[in-house]
C-alpha cells in the first residue's frame, strides 16, 4: 500500500513527500526532474524497490518542484532552491543527517547538496548518473550538443507514451503494460514543454568543478552496458570525488527496478549499514499460464500496422480481464502473448479459456499452455522449472487448445473439467516425457 502523501512547505512552494519504513537511520532519495510519488507505486518493481529500501532505513522520497504533486512556478527551478527544497522536506520529518540516494539527472543536485551540505548528509551513493550531459573537453564520452538536442527532441515529441523504455529498459521493450505505466509518469508528472525546458536547465548544468569538494563517503554505481547512459559518465565521477568507491554491475537496463535490482540494493544497504540482508528469494506454488498468438505474423501482415496495434491492444486488455476476473496475476507480455499466475489451476484454466474465446472474437487464434509447480518471484517477474515447463506445454498446443500438463489435470479432480489424452511428449530443454491433456 502506497504511504500517505504530505506536503513540506519552502517559502511559498510546497514539495510532496513521504515516508516509507522506520529504519535506523534516515535515506533520503532524490529523483530525476520527472516524478509522481503515488503512481510511482502503481508499479509492483517499483514498489518492491522501495519496500527493499525501507527494510533497512526510514525512506524519505519526494517530488522536485515543478514536477507531480510538488507545486509549479511556471519556471526552471535554480539547483539552489531545490536544495533548499530538500532541507524543508528534511525539516518537516525531523532528519538531522541522511544518507543520500540519487540517479541520472538527480545525481548533479546530490553532488551540489553534500557538498554544500555536509552537516545533513552522512554519506552520498550515486546510481547511473553524471558530472555533464554533452561533450566537452576531457569529457568527450558525452555526446555533443547538437546529437543530445536530437535525442531530446524525440523524447519531448513523444513525451508520454513511454517510449524511452526502449532506450531506458531494453529488455522488458515489449512489455505493453510498463510502457504504458511509463508514459502516464511522464504525464502525471508534467507535460512536454516543462520536460523540455528542465531538460534545457540539465544540458546547461556542470558539477564538474565541486566534485573534489564532496568530502562524505561515496559510492558509485552503474551497469556497465547501460544502453541510456554511458558507463564513462559514473568511472569519471568516482576518479574525481576524493575516495569515491565504484561498484561496476552487470547488465544492459538503466532503470534500477528492471533486471538485478537486489545486486544493487545490496551494495547501497552495505554502504550505508555496514552489513547486508540476504534475501532468500519467494517460492510459492502456483500455476503458469502462457499464451500466445498462432500465425501472428501473417495476421499482421493482413491487418496492416496500425490495425495489428489496435487489434494486440484489445487482445492485452481482454487478457488482462481475463486474468483478473479469475484471481490471477499479470505477469508480462511475451511477444504476441502474455505469462501469467494463477493460486488456483481450475481458475488458471477457466481464465485460459476466456482468453481462447476472447482472441476469436478479434479473428484471432490463441493457445495456451499450463502447469503447475513452485515457481521463484523475482521482482516483478517469475523464473524456475515451474515456469519453463509451462512455455513448453503451450509450445506443443495448438491453434484454439489449452493444453496442461498431467500435474495440472491431477490437481483439477472434481472440478467438472474434462480432458483429451494429447500422448506423451518430450519438451525441449525439460528432462524425461510428459504426458500432456487438452481441455476439453
Amino acid at each position: 500500500m502506497a504511504p500517505r502523501t504530505r506536503y513540506a512547505r519552502n517559502g511559498d512552494v510546497h514539495i510532496a513527500y513521504q515516508v516509507i519504513g522506520d529504519g535506523p537511520f534516515d535515506l533520503l532519495w532524490i529523483p530525476q526532474s520527472f516524478s509522481q510519488v503515488e503512481h510511482l507505486w502503481e508499479s509492483p518493481a517499483v514498489a518492491r524497490f522501495f519496500e527493499r529500501l525501507a527494510s533497512f532505513s526510514r525512506l524519505i522520497v519526494f517530488d522536485r518542484r515543478e514536477s507531480g504533486m510538488s507545486d509549479r512556478t511556471g519556471r526552471v527551478p535554480t539547483l539552489e532552491e531545490q536544495m533548499d527544497d530538500v532541507i524543508a522536506v528534511l525539516d518537516a520529518v525531523g532528519a538531522e543527517r541522511v544518507g543520500v540516494f540519487s540517479m541520472l539527472e538527480g545525481g548533479p543536485m546530490a553532488m551540489v547538496f553534500a557538498a554544500s551540505h555536509p552537516e545533513r548528509v552522512q554519506s552520498l551513493a550515486l546510481y547511473a548518473t553524471f558530472a555533464r550531459t554533452t561533450a566537452a573537453e576531457g569529457y568527450e564520452f558525452a555526446p555533443p550538443a547538437e546529437e543530445r538536442r536530437i535525442r531530446l527532441d524525440l523524447l519531448n515529441r513523444f513525451w508520454g507514451d513511454g517510449a524511452m523504455l526502449n532506450t531506458f529498459g531494453p529488455s522488458a521493450a515489449g512489455d505493453r503494460s510498463l510502457r504504458e505505466w511509463i508514459g502516464k509518469l511522464q504525464r502525471l508528472s508534467m507535460g512536454p514543454t516543462a520536460a523540455t525546458q528542465l531538460s534545457g536547465m540539465n544540458e546547461r548544468t556542470d558539477v564538474r568543478p565541486i566534485l573534489g569538494s564532496i568530502r562524505v563517503p561515496t559510492l558509485v554505481l552503474h551497469r556497465t552496458d547501460d544502453q541510456a547512459i554511458d558507463f564513462r559518465h559514473s568511472r569519471y565521477l568516482a576518479e574525481h570525488i576524493p575516495e569515491a568507491r565504484l561498484v561496476e554491475l552487470p547488465g544492459r537496463d538503466n532503470f534500477i527496478f528492471l533486471g538485478d535490482t537486489e545486486s544493487i540494493v545490496g551494495e547501497i544497504e552495505e554502504f550505508f549499514t555496514g552489513h547486508r540482508q540476504t534475501v532468500e528469494p519467494d517460492r510459492v506454488l502456483a500455476t503458469v499460464l502462457f499464451t500466445d498468438i498462432v500465425a501472428s505474423t501473417e495476421r499482421a501482415a493482413s491487418l496492416g500496422d496500425a490495425r495489428w496495434r489496435e487489434v494486440l491492444a484489445d487482445l492485452d486488455s481482454a487478457s488482462r480481464r481475463a486474468v483478473s476476473s479469475h484471481q490471477g496475476r499479470h505477469i508480462k507480455t511475451t511477444g504476441d502473448g502474455v505469462l501469467a499466475t494463477f493460486n488456483g489451476p481450475a481458475r488458471a484454466i477457466r481464465g485460459a479459456q476466456a482468453m481462447v474465446e476472447d482472441a476469436r472474437e478479434l479473428g484471432l487464434e490463441l493457445r495456451a499452455g499450463l502447469h503447475t509447480g513452485e515457481v521463484e518471484v523475482i521482482g516483478n517477474d517469475v523464473g524456475g522449472l515451474a515456469v519453463h515447463i509451462g512455455a513448453r506445454v503451450m509450445d506443443a498446443a495448438g491453434p484454439g487448445e489449452v493444453l496442461v500438463s498431467s500435474t495440472v489435470r491431477d490437481l483439477v479432480v472434481g472440478s467438472g473439467l474434462s480432458f483429451d489424452d494429447r500422448g506423451a511428449r518430450e519438451l525441449r530443454g525439460i528432462p524425461g516425457e510428459w504426458r500432456l491433456w487438452a481441455v476439453a
